[in-house]
């Protein structure tokens, strides 16, 4: 399995494949950090440019899991990754709490430690779940969503493609929260929030534009 990135998020997710006795096996990409070194905990080979990726992927395995937030980014690096043959592949704890019925989960998803998952959730491709989020029945999240930890997302709501929800902020149930917004940490979120904007507090009020990413 290739993490790509190396820092930050990515130990996070190296940490899954530890508590699955999974963590053989295991390189890293990045490309970007040059001063970094060559392993990683001095065990995990990092690798530097395309052509080692194409040849882990013809040699040992051609999965791939992303270990860097930032709903954009992540999709860029799917697409960059996809076209080098290597195969989106989701990582998830064995001690976050899935539901049995209905759930479904994307390919390239990270559901992080202690993250509880009811049931008929729909998760799509690429999307974090990261530590101590609550989602509740009947959710949708959308495509390269972040969900940071702590965030309490109560039943029926839909959150959009690349949308930020920060950390420790609660989603009263049955609300839209659209495509390209962010949700400022710790925020009360009782009104649905249309696409391509920025909202903070409690509760929730929308406070800019989101011009970055901006979908028509």
């Amino acid at each position: 399995m290739l993490i790509i990135g190396a820092k930050g998020f990515a130990k996070e997710v190296l940490e899954i494949f530890k508590q699955l006795n999974r963590n053989d096996e295991i390189y890293f990409f990045d490309d970007i950090n040059h001063g970094i070194g060559d392993f990683l905990f001095g065990e995990f080979k990092i690798l530097k440019d395309e052509n080692q990726v194409k040849q882990l992927f013809k040699t040992v395995s051609p999965n791939f899991t992303i270990g860097i937030g930032d709903p954009f980014l992540r999709n860029k690096l799917y697409i960059k990754f996809i076209s080098l043959g290597g195969i989106f592949t989701s990582t998830i704890s064995p001690l976050a709490n899935i539901g049995s019925y209905g759930n479904v989960i994307g390919d390239g998803c990270n559901i992080m430690t202690s993250a509880i998952l009811t049931s008929d959730i729909l998760i799509g491709k690429g999307v974090i779940i990261n530590i101590n989020c609550t989602i509740g029945h009947d959710v949708i999240v959308g495509e390269f969503a972040e969900i940071c930890p702590g965030v309490n997302i109560s039943g029926h709501c839909k959150i959009g493609d690349f949308t930020f929800i920060g950390t420790n902020s609660t989603i009263l149930p049955g609300i839209n929260i659209g495509n390209n917004v962010i949700v400022g940490a710790g925020s009360l979120v009782n009104k649905d929030i249309p696409d391509n904007c920025i909202a903070f507090g409690v509760p929730a009020k929308i406070i800019r534009e989101q011009t970055i990413g901006k979908i028509k």
